[in-house]
């Protein structure tokens, strides 16, 4: 059951195979990709859908910002190799965390006014910068309260918190006897699936409690940075904030203006997001140390040495479990404990980012603008639709899908660490929905295009059918008449000679081709090398000159028909890289000339020297070569049926073969039950051609008779239809391998390929070729027996003999001035194109 599953699996991924030379039309891709681009990005809007009693509202932006907390999960991890890593923490903060041990000390929250001064001395005799006090402190908390206000009244390095009003709440007021100028709010900026990825650093002036527009975290980095004589500035007219150098500052910075770009509703992978007064991109440090924390009591009881607290931004704040002051990050999904991240720590992380940007010339987050991210999302849409269209085999599709996703992720996160944000998620699915529509599309056409090759084959087999009709009919009847005249005997009957000399070729013919010299003659006509003198460099290609036997209308009408069905046939077939190209077809005055690719090389019959065997893993090689080629053309439901050496050239440039004269393809007529393909005219090569194909019923498994043949002589050294006389009396079957040194696997093979019987063989060349691959080249030459020619040498080989097609051979013969005996007897052939004469 599994290997028939796995057959099947074969077969069905063989038939979205593309040879790697078919030309490529971008207007599909264009096409998908603009269509689905734009989808993407009304999709990155959001879409809402209405169903009765449910409504979706569709938008990326969750995926997006998931993207986002990953990369700064990654980012930390790239930069410091562990999230805890003490190598980020910023020296120039220092944290007081109130812990739930300190509150036990305490046995109060909050903590009295009476120890909140006494904490507030102790740092401040130590000089710090500035110290943020992110506690509430709106009201008094006995005992003590008139020290702390007398505290907060001399105080010029004290910053307090208050919190904005909201719809339901009036807000926290800050301490009364603060100035205004040390009041900041602690309000953060929550995305709606709970986490903070936004800082903001002004805000609107709102009635209730707390007025000021100044953010907390704004507040300290500010005032640190006017100990270095850096000074905050808005830029006109835009309003940009940015700092700068001091004109009076004493200890006055060499830096340059450093701005802080206001945060666009379409930043990043926000879509449409409220960005209500200055907000910016907040880029974590790490995940909790961002700068050195020390404990309430530790600071109570003088155990915090000086210079950890001197020139310093000192936060005050809890990271008690008990007191609800904590918030998701984008580190919160990767932690198994501690979820969230205390507010004065994500204070810090906001003064952090905002004195390392300009001290340090850390880089701040930026993102493109609207136009340059739907170009980019654009540009992998092309990607992902050209890598589809040149692909097409599901598994290369799959693993070099996994590949490109895997480039895109790289490259985000590579930008992400210079402070980029570049939308990951839209690209990739602009990719994969590209590739799979034009994957579609690529079915469809390709369903198409192989019906149209039916339909051209079978009209083709149809046209020769009629051609043989009409040619005898017409003879008969001419017989017949007793008052036939001589010249309508010469119109009708009299067939036409090929030209017997290059003056004779048409002229409007001449005026583009230039031949060169004659390559083969038969009844048809010629077969020339020739120029074309259009093109650049007047490349070398073959030109066939083909005409009918009749010239009467009704004929040249029907011959017509015939040549131009071959042309569309020849036209598909070579997309292939290893089949010639037809280059253009011309019909000039009742004669049809067909102007091939001109494939440089030998022949392979040039190779296969009588009693020279060859080595097993060079048969391979040829087997390799040439089965892809038949499983195309199966797949395009055509049999070559005159498979043979000299149908097959080297070509010089890169060794590989190519598979020429498609002069006698055959539609492939599907069986229905028990009944037979409908019988055909007979074509092909003795020796090469199997039974079924001799009595006009040929089938795929022909052609790979026909490969084993020649794969079995390249082994043995002796003609195959010398080798007919070694087949068994009772099966049929050849017996050859006493004949040749090969090793069990490739003979078990080549013996199911040339079995007496079709449906014995091999169905399919795909089956052909994964066998092929399963043989283990490195063990070929062990356990081989030498070949017995015991009473076999008497066989003597014979040249090639074929049974003449119904069709032109349109052979590629040798360029060299050697001639065969199939040469010699072609030029000896009746020069007429008689359909009847050529049938078996």
């Amino acid at each position: 059951m599994l290997a028939k599953f796995s057959g099947k699996l074969r077969h069905l991924l063989s038939h979205w195979q593309r040879p790697n030379s078919s030309p490529i039309t971008y207007k599909p891709v264009i096409l998908a990709s603009v269509g689905v681009t734009a989808l993407i990005l009304g999709l990155r809007q959001g879409v809402t859908l209405s169903i009765p009693g449910l409504r979706l509202a569709l938008k990326m932006e969750p995926l997006e910002l998931g993207t986002y907390d990953q990369f700064v999960r990654f980012a930390t991890r790239e930069t410091n190799g562990k999230s805890h890593s003490a190598k980020k923490t910023d020296s120039r903060l220092l944290v007081v965390a109130v812990t739930e041990q300190d509150i036990q000390n305490l046995r109060q929250w909050p903590i009295p006014d009476g120890k909140m001064a006494e904490l507030l001395t102790k740092l401040e005799k130590h000089r710090p910068r500035v110290i943020g006090l992110d506690i509430y402190r709106d009201l008094p908390v006995p005992p003590g309260h008139d020290r702390l206000v007398k505290y907060l009244e001399k105080s010029d390095r004290l910053v307090a918190i208050c919190k904005q009003s909201e719809l339901n709440s009036p807000g926290v007021a800050p301490p009364k006897a603060l100035s205004p100028k040390q009041v900041g709010f602690n309000d953060l900026i929550i995305d709606p699936d709970g986490v903070i990825r936004r800082a903001l650093l002004f805000a609107i002036k709102k009635q209730g409690k707390c007025t000021t527009s100044s953010a907390f975290s704004y507040q300290l980095a500010s005032r640190y940075l006017t100990f270095a004589g850096i000074e905050s500035f808005k830029e006109n007219p835009s309003g940009t904030l940015g700092f700068r150098n001091s004109k009076t500052g004493e200890n006055s910075a060499k830096i340059k203006p450093v701005l802080f770009p206001r945060l666009d509703s379409n930043a990043g992978g926000y879509q449409g997001a409220d960005v209500g007064g200055y907000q910016i991109i907040l880029k974590y440090n790490s995940a909790e140390n961002v700068a050195r924390q020390v404990t309430l009591t530790q600071v109570l009881n003088d155990r915090v040495p000086g210079e950890w607290i001197r020139d310093r931004v000192v936060l005050i704040g809890t990271i008690a479990a008990s007191i609800d002051d904590a918030f998701y990050t984008p580190y919160s999904a990767a932690q198994t404990q501690q979820h969230k991240m205390p507010g004065v720590l994500v204070h810090a992380q906001i003064v952090n980012q905002i004195i390392s940007a300009v001290l340090d010339n850390r880089t701040l987050p930026w993102y493109w603008p609207d136009w340059a991210e739907a170009l980019w999302i654009w540009s992998w849409a092309i990607i992902g639709g050209v890598g589809a269209w040149k692909l097409r085999h599901p598994l290369l599709l799959g693993v070099s899908g996994i590949a490109a996703f895997g480039v895109l992720s790289s490259v985000c996160f590579c930008v992400w660490l210079y402070s980029g944000w570049v939308p990951l998620v839209p690209a990739a699915l602009s990719m994969v929905t590209t590739g799979g529509t034009v994957v579609v599309i690529a079915a469809y056409r390709m369903q198409q295009e192989r019906e149209k090759m039916l339909n051209w084959v079978k009209e083709r087999e149809e046209t020769i059918e009629l051609l043989s009709t009409m040619y005898k009919g017409n003879i008969a009847t001419n017989l017949q008449k007793p008052d036939i005249t001589e010249s309508e005997t010469t119109e009708a009957t009299t067939p036409l000679c090929p030209p017997k000399s290059l003056s004779e070729i048409s002229p409007q013919f001449s005026n583009r081709y230039e031949i060169i010299k004659v390559l083969g003659q038969g009844g048809f006509g010629r077969t020339y090398l020739a120029k074309d003198l259009q093109l650049p460099d007047s490349p070398i290609c073959v030109v066939k000159h083909l005409m009918p036997a009749r010239r009467d209308s009704k004929f040249l009408e029907v011959a017509r028909r015939l040549f131009q069905t071959e042309a569309r046939i020849l036209e598909v077939l070579g997309q292939h890289e290893q089949i010639p190209t037809l280059l253009d077809y011309i019909e000039k005055e009742g004669e049809f000339y067909l102007v091939e690719e001109y494939v440089e090389g030998e022949p392979l019959s040039e190779e296969l020297y009588v009693d020279r065997r060859w080595q097993e893993t060079k048969a391979i090689d040829l087997l390799e070569n040439i089965l892809p080629i038949l499983n195309f053309i199966h797949q395009h439901h055509v049999i070559h049926r005159d498979l043979k050496p000299g149908n097959i050239i080297r070509r010089s440039s890169d060794g590989k073969l190519v598979l020429i004269d498609f002069g006698a393809v055959k539609q492939m007529l599907p069986t229905e039950g028990g009944k037979t393909e409908s019988q055909t005219v007979a074509i092909g090569t003795r020796g090469y051609a199997p039974p079924e194909q001799l009595v006009g019923h040929p089938r795929p498994a022909s052609d790979l008779y026909a490969l084993g043949m020649i794969g079995i002589q390249a082994l043995t050294g002796i003609q195959p239809h010398d080798l007919v006389l070694q087949q068994d009396l009772e099966t049929g079957n050849l017996n050859w391998r006493h004949l040749a040194k090969t090793s069990n696997e490739l003979a078990a093979i080549l013996d199911r390929m040339v079995q007496y019987h079709f449906s014995d063989r091999y169905q399919s060349a795909l089956a052909v070729l994964t066998d092929i691959q399963k043989i283990d080249r490195h063990n070929l030459n062990q356990s081989i027996e030498e070949p017995d020619f015991e009473e076999k040498t008497a066989i003597l080989p014979t040249t090639e003999y074929d049974t003449t097609s119904v069709m032109p051979s349109w052979n590629h013969f040798p360029v060299n001035n050697q001639s065969t005996k199939a040469e010699e007897q072609l030029d000896n052939a009746s020069t007429q194109f008689d359909p009847e004469t050529y049938k078996s």
